[in-house]
């Protein structure tokens, strides 16, 4: 009986170096030929310049091309995650995604076709971005205690605009919300120009938004910018303050970017590709790119990444359930 158990465990471990063994000669050999980048988001838009770049950069390291692909559609971004979660798991199909495919879609969307925790591999951050909190100028408010005070005096009187439900601007509109316990009336568009539009007209009174699109509002004095959602201020507005800085410490919302692998993609590969995207996220290059949009690099390992997905993911589906925020 010794003898058999004694076999088993021999032929297990010579399995598991075997394995182990066939995992390293592949990444070694990695890669032979062009790797396939999907972009689950359109062309020419921030996350789109930085990804092309990194893969010119990835293409000139590993003496293969690194191909990008625009595959936008779905609720953040959720058909090219969905394409990639049924990719063969060997580094030659990867993700760059946004995070409401794997942050807010899991909570709203019951049928994704995908499981972000359980179908893919993180390889690494790329940038992070903070959202601006704005208003329309014509109101008495210049600080967020104020737009605090005015809601609770004015109840159901200031409208918010988004870009629809589920978006970024809604998600934190209602963590806003929630906080504060004012009450605020939410005003979702088909995209982030309607809800900007009648933002600069009165028609809705504040809206959170990324800096880019609202930068040369503030800067024209047309708009009022509050507060920057991150805990570090705007490149492009370093005099608005952080939401900390202005007593709201946990009204904290980013907007990140970064690449994903299948699950069962080779660990080796994982860290190969994980520590070459550090490295060019060094690189002045792409450190001045990245501030052309109000972004810093976010380097990671694979791991860390892993557990800011899951915090991220955490934080914004308790927004989402104590919200009832439901799309069907």
């Amino acid at each position: 009986m010794w003898s058999s158990r004694r076999s088993i465990l021999l032929q297990t471990v010579s399995l598991g170096v075997a394995t182990f063994a066939f995992d390293r000669a592949v990444a070694q050999n990695y890669p032979s030929r062009p790797v396939k980048l999907i972009l689950a988001s359109p062309p020419g838009g921030p996350q789109d310049i930085a990804v092309r770049l990194l893969a010119e950069r990835l293409s000139l390291a590993f003496g293969q091309p690194f191909v990008t692909e625009n595959l936008a559609g779905g609720a953040g971004g959720t058909i090219g995650a969905s394409v990639v979660a049924k990719a063969v798991p060997d580094g030659y199909t990867l993700l760059g995604a946004l995070p409401a495919a794997f942050v807010a879609a899991p909570a709203l969307y019951p049928n994704l076709g995908y499981d972000p925790a359980r179908d893919f591999l993180p390889i690494g951050s790329i940038f992070r971005s903070p959202q601006l909190l704005t208003i329309y100028p014509g109101l008495p408010i210049h600080s967020i205690r104020d737009l605090v005070d005015y809601a609770k005096a004015n109840p159901g009187k200031v409208n918010y605009a988004s870009a629809g439900y589920g978006t970024a601007p809604h998600l934190l509109g209602e963590m806003f919300r929630q906080m504060t316990g004012i009450d605020i009336v939410h005003v979702p568009y088909k995209g982030a120009v309607g809800g900007i539009t009648d933002l600069l007209a009165g028609r809705v009174q504040m809206a959170f938004q990324v800096v880019p699109l609202m930068a040369a509002h503030v800067q024209a004095g047309k708009l009022r910018a509050l507060g920057v959602t991150d805990d570090r201020r705007s490149l492009m507005l370093p005099e608005v303050p952080t939401t900390a800085e202005s007593g709201y410490p946990d009204l904290q919302a980013i907007t990140w970017f970064g690449v994903l692998a299948p699950a069962g993609t080779s660990p080796e590969i994982i860290s190969s590709l994980n520590t070459t995207i550090n490295r060019i996220l060094s690189s002045n290059e792409m450190i001045r790119t990245l501030s052309t949009f109000d972004a810093i690099p976010m380097p990671s390992s694979p791991a860390s990444f892993a557990a800011f997905i899951a915090a991220e993911r955490k934080k914004w589906t308790d927004i989402i359930r104590r919200g009832d925020i439901k799309i069907e």
